[in-house]
């Protein structure tokens, strides 16, 4: 019975997360006796209150490919800077040549945003957001780049306590 008990412990754990796979990708392989199909999945992780994670996973199945994706995304995540159901500050996340401009927004507004940065601001918890991606519209840049801006968000908190200063000082 101890079993059945620990089993049932291990699924509440496993869905805390948010899971969203952003992308699948088959690649195939041309080999002497014919072709080789395997799948690439990205997936993006996050519990709804400002922990997220992306990863990549490869198998010869879809299954085991998003298997794969949602352990390295659970194993990378990082935690951001939030301003209630949005972010603190406009900022711009740049990887190789995507590009995504991320604005906060007021109460009501919704996430405006596309396929993969969507995935990512649902799995981080942000309900009122807009973003644009600039340039690249390829997934695995997109979703770095998205998370390179997120990364680059400070709070009041932490601007303060850099230049110096009180909370109240720089809110104004």
């Amino acid at each position: 019975m101890a079993y059945n008990n620990n089993r049932a412990a291990k699924d509440e754990a496993a869905n805390e997360y948010i899971e969203k796979v952003v992308s699948l990708n088959r690649v195939s392989k041309t080999v002497k006796g014919g072709r080789i199909y395997k799948f690439a999945a990205l997936v993006v992780v996050g519990d709804g209150k400002g922990k997220v994670g992306y990863g990549l996973g490869k198998a010869s199945e879809v299954s085991e490919a998003i298997l794969k994706g949602i352990a390295d995304a659970k194993k990378n995540m990082v935690q951001i800077t939030l301003s209630g159901t949005t972010i603190p500050h406009e900022v711009i996340g740049i990887y190789g040549a995507g590009s995504v401009l991320m604005m906060p927004a007021s109460t009501g507004t919704g996430v405006i945003a596309g396929g993969a940065v969507r995935s990512v601001m649902e799995a981080a918890g942000i309900s009122n957001i807009r973003a644009k991606c600039m340039r690249s519209k390829n997934p695995q840049n997109v979703v770095k780049a998205t998370f390179n801006g997120l990364m680059a968000l400070r709070g009041p908190e932490e601007v303060a306590r850099i230049r110096g200063k009180s909370v109240e000082e720089i809110l104004g």
